[in-house]
């Protein structure tokens, strides 16, 4: 195959990647092309290279979905335009929850979702998102980044042949939305629930009916009342999606999600087709992603907590039985993960850098926090 069919075949895919164009790749290795002037020097040329984006998040969750578009145009910026990414909304170009099917499959090179989505492949998915009762947002990044998690994270994605990128992370969220109030553990049998991940199986063991519905059917199932709770992120975007037109109890905190780690998912034969400086333009991007989003988040909360309030939202602490209760079926749930050797070295890692990392937090961080008399309730 020649090198440019080599870029065209790497960067196409069925409804999704656009064509690639001038010369291929080579593995990462600069091409030299003739200049305008055959009797000239010859230049050093990059080749133009035009993908699209799968998402699971609508254009309706702003800061989420335009994790996508700062990617892009940081991309663009990093190689003078010559590598594009035209990111799209959820569903647009394959469903919201198969964006990592259709990145496996080539269908298109590039995605932006959340591993734990998936736990239906590898429970060790979750890992990459969030872990019940877990670690914190800039806990999740230290142990991924220095403390061994990207190298267990990226074999578990090598079986799917998908290169992970960090797509940035929410910070703690909410307990989220419920049609009444909980007060005790009794108030969770047989109550509908939007909840992905471990958490939604922890939350079936406490008699929660579980559902995973992408953003953008979560509101029309809450009006409805087929569900009668869910959860989504936090204040910021919460109010957004409007949840509290409909329901105003807004339980905390989302033991389930102290940390909701993103990801860009690239096919692997796409990210090997790239130069390499494409490829580093892809992971200098995905990092400052990863960065801006939960600054963004940290500024943007505090205000819309009290546009909530004011609307006449109901902050509630989960009582105290519900949270034992989910701590304990957390554990167990967490436990049960660990059905083979790679998911055992992943739950000892992770368990072993929080139990370091909570150590500090508390003797640092939450002792200020006391200190500053921040209180335990809103």
């Amino acid at each position: 195959m020649d090198r440019r069919r080599f870029v065209s075949a790497a960067a196409l895919g069925a409804g999704g990647a656009l064509a690639a164009c001038g010369p291929g790749p080579g593995n990462g290795r600069r091409h030299t092309g003739e200049s305008p002037d055959a009797s000239g020097p010859a230049v050093v040329t990059r080749p133009r290279v035009r993908w699209r984006l799968a998402s699971s998040f609508p254009r309706s969750t702003e800061i989420l979905h335009k994790a996508a578009e700062h990617l892009a145009a940081r991309v663009g910026a990093l190689t003078d335009g010559r590598f594009e990414i035209e990111p799209s909304d959820a569903g647009a170009l394959v469903p919201a929850l198969q964006v990592l099917d259709a990145v496996q499959a080539g269908s298109v090179p590039i995605g932006h979702t959340a591993g734990y989505y998936y736990r239906g492949k590898t429970a060790a998915l979750t890992f990459d998102t969030a872990v019940p009762f877990g670690m914190q947002a800039r806990q999740h990044d230290a142990w991924v980044r220095y403390g061994g998690g990207h190298d267990l994270l990226q074999r578990t994605l090598d079986d799917f042949g998908v290169v992970r990128l960090f797509g940035g992370n929410t910070g703690t969220q909410m307990g989220g939305w419920f049609r009444r109030p909980v007060t005790s553990l009794a108030d969770l049998r047989a109550l509908t629930m939007r909840i992905p991940g471990i958490g939604g199986r922890a939350m079936e063991q406490l008699g929660v009916v579980a559902q995973t519905l992408p953003g953008g059917e979560i509101y029309g199932a809450l009006e409805r009342g087929a569900i009668d709770a869910t959860e989504w992120v936090g204040p910021y975007d919460d109010e957004k999606m409007g949840f509290y037109r409909v329901v105003k109890t807004y339980h905390y905190p989302g033991w389930w999600e102290p940390s909701a780690a993103l990801s860009f998912y690239v096919n692997q034969a796409a990210w090997d087709g790239l130069p390499a400086s494409y490829r580093e333009a892809l992971t200098t991007a995905s990092a400052e992603v990863n960065a801006l989003m939960l600054s963004e988040y940290d500024a943007r909360n505090p205000a819309a907590l009290s546009s909530l309030l004011e609307k006449g939202v109901r902050t509630a602490p989960f009582p105290a039985d519900v949270m034992a209760a989910a701590a304990d079926a957390s554990r167990d749930l967490m436990d049960d993960l660990a059905d083979s050797d790679h998911a055992r070295a992943l739950l000892a890692s992770y368990r072993a850098f929080q139990t370091d990392s909570d150590r500090w937090f508390r003797l640092a961080e939450r002792t200020m926090a006391s200190a500053y008399g921040v209180s335990e309730s809103v």
